[in-house]
Order: structure tokens, then C-alpha cells, then sequence
């Protein structure tokens, strides 16, 4: 435990001395999902190798670097790329940049992703607003010895994705003429892409879309006690992915190509944002 929060403290030494602002918001990109950054202004890159005990993204579309700047004058840290469980990271490494976000002064997380869709009405380009998740990962950030300093021991989930945030969202949607579909992300472990049975179950139990990420940050990020806004890209719809499969490219050229919208939204969420 103590070594642990060395490490962080060693890696926001860093960081503080790097980073221009205290940043207040946090936005963790998924896979082509990192047009987002174009829009920060005052932009400052440090790639996650320069930093004391980040792990490195290895995963295609993911840049591997942590941007930070402002948008409409609040302080954004973002993470170009993220870490996976089948990268072969432990849970506790992937949600290290997300412990070291809220130690920055980050109380507000906005987390993206890249998904399959397994609601019959989705299509290719979706975007949704995450309502809930079903963590079907082998293992929890939280398990083994608890982070006193950072939260309680057993913290409550009922509303990970924060309401007022998800109301937010929807009138910032709403304005910009982007329509939202909402629903239940579910996470597997991969990296193997989802067997026909594999989407009929997940759908089976309630999700909407099922992807390889986001859960573990989200359930480390309401431990800290940090809002928690989520979104989806639909890169697939259930009837293409059960009767043909789907690859990384094809996820990543839907992902690439709803992203410009999601990228409009999460700035003007920022933007209206108090």
C-alpha cells in the first residue's frame, strides 16, 4: 500500500511540474476516438512513456500519450489511448492514470469508448450514452488491500454514470441536433472479438453494447468519488456481427467517423458544464 501511493506521488510530482493548470476534468479516449484534442486550446503532450510508472498502450488507435489544455477556460487532462486487462496489465495498472487524474484535482471523468452493438435497434455510428454497466471482467481494480486514502472499502454503485451529467448530456444532444441512444455497456476480457453466442447472451442479460475497457476506470473513478459521464460508439451492428464478424479496422473507421460528432458533444458538454 504504501509503495503504492509512492508511485503516485512520484508520478504527480512529475506531472505537476509538466502540466500548465490544475486540471478539473478528465476524458479517457477509446479506440480512433481522439479528435477531441483538436479542439483543447493552450495544448501541452507528454507521451506515457515519459511518465514515472505509467504503463503504455499497445493497442492500434490508441496514441499513448496524456494532452492537456482548456476548453471554454476549464482545465482538461486527457488520455490519448488507454490500457487494457488483454494487453496483460493487472487491473490496478490500467486504472493508475485514473488514480493519478483525481490526485491532479479531477472530479469529473468523461470516459469513451468504441463498441460493439448488441441492441437489434442499434446501427453502425451510434453513439450512446452509458446508463449502467455489467462488469463480466475476471477481476476488479478495487480487490486486495484497500486505497484508504483514496476511498472507502465497499463504495456504492447504484449511480456510477452520474445523473445530472447524463441529463447534461442529453440537452447538449438535443442542441446540436445528435441523436442519442442509451443503454447498458457489458465488459469482456478479449482480446478475441465476440462469438455470435457470445452477443445473444450479453443482450440476454441486459446489455446494449459490449466492449474490452471502460468498467474498470469508471468503478476506480467513483471509488475516488469523481462524476462519471460515458459514452459509446456503436462500431457494429448485432445482425452484421452475428451473420459476417467484424474486425479492428472496421472498428476503427466507424469509430473514426462518429467520433467528429462525439467530439461536438463532449465539447459542448464542457462548455455548459458547472
Amino acid at each position: 500500500m504504501k509503495a503504492e501511493m509512492e508511485k503516485l506521488s512520484k508520478t504527480i510530482e512529475y506531472l505537476n511540474k509538466n502540466l500548465h493548470g490544475k486540471p478539473e476534468i478528465g476524458i479517457v479516449l477509446g479506440s480512433g476516438l481522439g479528435d477531441i484534442v483538436n479542439s483543447m486550446e493552450n495544448r501541452s503532450t507528454i507521451p506515457y512513456n515519459e511518465i514515472p510508472f505509467f504503463p503504455i498502450s499497445t493497442v492500434a488507435g490508441h496514441k499513448s500519450q496524456l494532452v492537456a489544455g482548456t476548453i471554454a477556460a476549464k482545465n482538461i487532462v486527457c488520455m490519448q489511448g488507454r490500457f487494457h486487462f488483454y494487453e496483460g496489465y493487472t487491473l490496478k495498472q490500467v486504472v493508475y492514470p485514473i488514480r493519478a487524474m483525481k490526485m491532479l484535482g479531477v472530479s469529473t471523468l468523461v470516459v469513451t469508448n468504441a463498441a460493439g452493438g448488441v441492441n437489434p435497434y442499434f446501427e453502425a455510428g451510434d453513439i450512446m450514452l452509458i446508463r449502467d454497466h455489467i462488469n463480466l471482467l475476471p477481476d476488479n481494480p478495487l480487490r486486495g488491500e484497500n486505497y484508504e486514502e483514496l476511498g472507502p472499502r465497499f463504495p456504492p454503485m447504484a449511480n456510477a454514470y452520474n445523473k445530472q451529467l447524463i441529463e447534461l448530456a442529453r440537452k447538449m444532444a438535443l442542441s446540436l441536433d445528435i441523436h442519442l441512444k442509451e443503454g447498458v455497456y457489458v465488459a469482456l476480457q478479449g482480446p478475441s472479438l465476440e462469438t455470435p453466442a457470445e452477443y445473444n447472451f450479453v443482450r440476454s442479460i441486459g446489455g446494449d453494447a459490449v466492449g474490452m475497457s471502460t468498467v474498470p476506470e469508471v468503478i476506480s473513478a467513483v471509488h475516488m468519488g469523481i462524476k462519471v459521464l460515458g459514452f459509446s460508439i456503436i462500431t457494429n451492428a448485432l445482425r452484421k456481427s452475428q451473420e459476417q464478424g467484424t474486425t479492428h479496422e472496421e472498428v476503427l473507421k466507424a469509430a473514426a467517423g462518429a467520433g467528429k460528432k462525439l467530439s461536438k458533444l463532449i465539447h459542448k458538454i464542457v462548455e455548459n458544464y458547472v
